[in-house]
């Protein structure tokens, strides 16, 4: 029998951590032997609550003195990225939250690192464990809707705050800096890299993003952008201002051949319209297998195996979905539609001076 992997912790100010390390608990693949934040209450509670064996203010000093096969990366977008090259170039697979970074040249750094030390890079896309966007991805790669040309995401909630996340998480989503910017990146995020691993890249991206309705916040708390390839489109609806549950989260695919629904609430479902079945039928979800569950499962299963990171969470769609998302925000800002690929003088200008 393989021993298990020893994972450590790198930043616990993102609040998505808690899941995935109650999941790391019960993992038959892998152990948490150490965590790292500067920050006593947090090293308190994985110490307290996830019974971690040894906790460190410095992170440098935890991949220092503990012997480590892989680490989860939880802090702001900006630390995750220096967090991560600095995993990498420690020998270290990392698993990092989304969204990849805060900005495109930081996940360009990331990708870099990883490759330069042959080290595994995922970034952790939570919906990607969901059993109906599950079933509805395996509905569009199997040809079940013909050719796939149309996809609209909407991701919402009331915001981070309202939505129960801890002040060490909402503090720096609420700060564009460290978090990359508002909800156009918090929740747009996920609908670049939905469309982006089923389209590939994008030719144009055109956003609106505004301050409607937080008096608090000052960032955009809502935003809308479209991206555009040859012969396919798609939409992304994000929200920090969203009440109630009714129409919070959603997807529609549309095929040559038929179009898929999949919502959330009230209870998960995937509807699949055809010209036989114009009002729709519903189709069973099943659990998926085992590596498919969770981030931990998928993240270790690929390490014991010796397997790359594929799909949604490999660091490639992660990057492509930074450069769109750097697009909306460009588009939103200037009032006009962004071509993709983004120059290489632009990136110069803005981050490399």
């Amino acid at each position: 029998m393989k021993s298990k992997l020893r994972v450590g912790i790198l930043g616990m100010t993102h609040d998505h951590l808690w899941e995935n390390l109650a999941h790391l608990n019960v993992s038959p693949l892998g152990n948490l032997v150490a965590a790292a934040d500067p920050v006593r209450e947090l090293r308190h509670k994985v110490k307290e609550q996830f019974h971690c064996p040894q906790v460190f203010e410095s992170y440098e000093k935890m991949l220092e003195k503990v012997e480590l096969d892989a680490v989860y990366i939880y802090s702001d977008h900006v630390t995750s990225a220096e967090l991560a090259v600095m995993a990498a170039e420690n020998g270290k697979h990392i698993m990092v939250e989304k969204a990849m970074a805060a900005t495109l040249a930081d996940a360009e750094r990331m990708l870099a690192a990883a490759r330069k030390n042959n080290v595994q890079l995922m970034v952790n896309w939570p919906f990607a464990w969901d059993i109906s966007l599950q079933k509805a991805i395996e509905l569009i790669e199997s040809g079940e809707i013909g050719r796939l040309y149309y996809v609209k995401h909407r991701g919402a909630h009331g915001g981070p705050m309202e939505f129960g996340h801890s002040h060490f998480f909402y503090d720096w989503l609420y700060d564009e800096k460290l978090g990359g910017g508002g909800v156009i990146i918090d929740y747009g995020c996920y609908g670049a890299a939905l469309a982006r691993y089923l389209l590939g890249q994008p030719s144009k991206v055109s956003a609106l993003a505004g301050h409607l309705a937080k008096d608090y916040v000052t960032l955009d708390d809502n935003a809308i952008f479209v991206m555009q390839w040859p012969r396919a489109m798609a939409q992304m609806e994000a929200s920090w201002t969203h009440i109630g549950r009714l129409d919070q989260k959603f997807s529609v695919f549309l095929g040559t051949r038929g179009t898929i629904y999949r919502q959330i609430f009230p209870q998960k479902s995937v509807r699949l319209g055809t010209d036989e079945d114009k009002d729709g039928k519903e189709i069973e979800l099943t659990q998926p297998l085992e590596d498919k569950r969770n981030a931990t499962s998928y993240f270790l299963t690929r390490l014991s195996e010796g397997k790359p990171i594929e799909g949604i969470c490999s660091p490639e769609v992660g990057r492509d979905a930074q450069e769109i998302i750097e697009a909306a925000k460009l588009s939103a800002s200037l009032e006009r539609v962004i071509s993709l690929p983004l120059p290489v003088t632009y990136l110069r200008e803005k981050y490399l001076k």
